[in-house]
């Protein structure tokens, strides 16, 4: 949380932190983070947050009651953009399904299939 709030920097926008993985001695800490946004965004992103790595470490060791302050490094997680990617690719390649007969896009009713809506009473002829 401290990344989004307490961090001033103005390259640190759009991040997102992913998961970070700890050395067994728990002196290293390597912080995933996703970043939203053009690759020259992301990589001022990473600078930004090597910048700020002493602060959110300060940070950190406030919070945490260890031996030791794990020294933070961040790497970019492309994890989600991949998805997204994959996920696009996907749906220019597969067939739409295509819909039922009479129902319509989003899969609600319609609102003349409503419980207020008058429906036509047959006319008598006689």
């Amino acid at each position: 949380m401290a990344i989004l709030t307490q961090v001033r920097d103005p390259r640190v926008q759009d991040v997102t932190v992913t998961r970070v993985e700890m050395a067994p001695d728990m002196r290293n800490a390597t912080v995933h983070v996703s970043v939203m946004g053009s690759l020259a965004k992301q990589e001022l992103a990473l600078r930004g947050l090597a910048s700020s790595a002493g602060f959110l470490q300060a940070q950190l060791a406030d919070r945490i009651e260890t031996r030791y302050t794990p020294r933070l490094a961040f790497k970019l997680d492309a994890g989600v953009k991949h998805s997204i990617e994959i996920a696009r690719m996907l749906d220019e390649v597969l067939p739409q399904e295509p819909l039922p007969e009479g129902e319509p896009n989003d899969g609600q009713p319609s609102s003349d299939d409503g419980p207020n809506h008058p429906r036509e009473q047959p006319q008598d002829q006689a």
